[in-house]
């Protein structure tokens, strides 16, 4: 086996089924700890003190997913799926992982190149965020992203009936309000604020209807609310089970 084999065996959750490897747990936990650490950075009593600490190690930790992600580029010439293609590193990037692990990388370059407070915040957010990451490590989340691929046409059809009701619930409110209250419902797009976090079941309470039919209106939209947030779930059930079903049977 090359030394480039022996890489990809490591790296690459797809070629350990039975489970991760050790530098893949490595990489998990070094993962949590970034994100760990970029959360506590947030509170500004604990980065006053600590500041040069946490830019060491975010330092620190930049630079291991930054070679991380150059040996994955290495290693994608093993990948089943791109070895022998044309450019089959280059597509290898432009898969959804990789764009992750690419992305991850924001929070080094951002934190090198500029002193900006709106572009550090930024980085903080990034390295909260890849968390996301660890979903690569588990082929639970490749069979619950092909089981919700597999219902991609149901909810396409509950967003866009969701979408609808909103457009409907703003415009009924738009009339039935529009005098009483121009300022929350003088417009439909005004009107969408309070559509969106009724049929969202939210409901802030800063936007409510005063008048009588307004009410009336609002009462039913609340309700037909309660379908619009049962239609996705139950569908997001089915694919969650349909993933469950499909890792037991290769269990089995």
């Amino acid at each position: 086996m090359s030394i480039r084999s022996r890489f990809y065996d490591e790296l690459e959750p797809r070629a350990r089924p039975q489970g991760l490897s050790g530098a893949n747990k490595i990489i998990a936990l070094l993962i949590v700890l970034s994100a760990l650490m970029a959360i506590l950075e947030t509170e500004p009593t604990i980065r006053g003190p600590h500041a040069e600490t946490f830019f060491t190690l975010h330092i620190v930790f930049g630079a291991v997913f930054l070679v991380e992600y150059l040996v994955r580029i290495w290693i994608a010439a093993d990948d089943p799926r791109f070895a022998g293609r044309p450019f089959g590193r280059l597509r290898w990037m432009l898969t959804p992982s990789a764009i992750i692990d690419l992305l991850a990388l924001l929070p080094l370059f951002l934190t090198l190149a500029s002193t900006s407070l709106y572009w550090l915040r930024f980085a903080r957010i990034v390295r909260i965020l890849r968390i996301v990451r660890l979903g690569r490590m588990s082929s639970a989340f490749d069979n619950v992203a092909l089981a919700l691929y597999a219902r991609r046409f149901e909810l396409g059809v509950a967003i866009i009936i969701a979408l609808l009701l909103m457009l409907f619930s703003a415009t009924l409110l738009y009339f039935a309000e529009a005098e009483a209250q121009p300022d929350a419902f003088g417009s439909v797009p005004r009107a969408l604020w309070w559509a969106i976090v009724t049929l969202t079941t939210i409901g802030y309470g800063d936007v409510y209807p005063v008048t009588v039919l307004g009410r009336i209106c609002a009462a039913l939209i609340a309700i037909s609310g309660i379908g619009v947030i049962a239609m996705p779930t139950g569908i997001f059930a089915a694919a969650f089970s349909d993933a469950m079903q499909k890792k037991d049977g290769e269990a089995e």
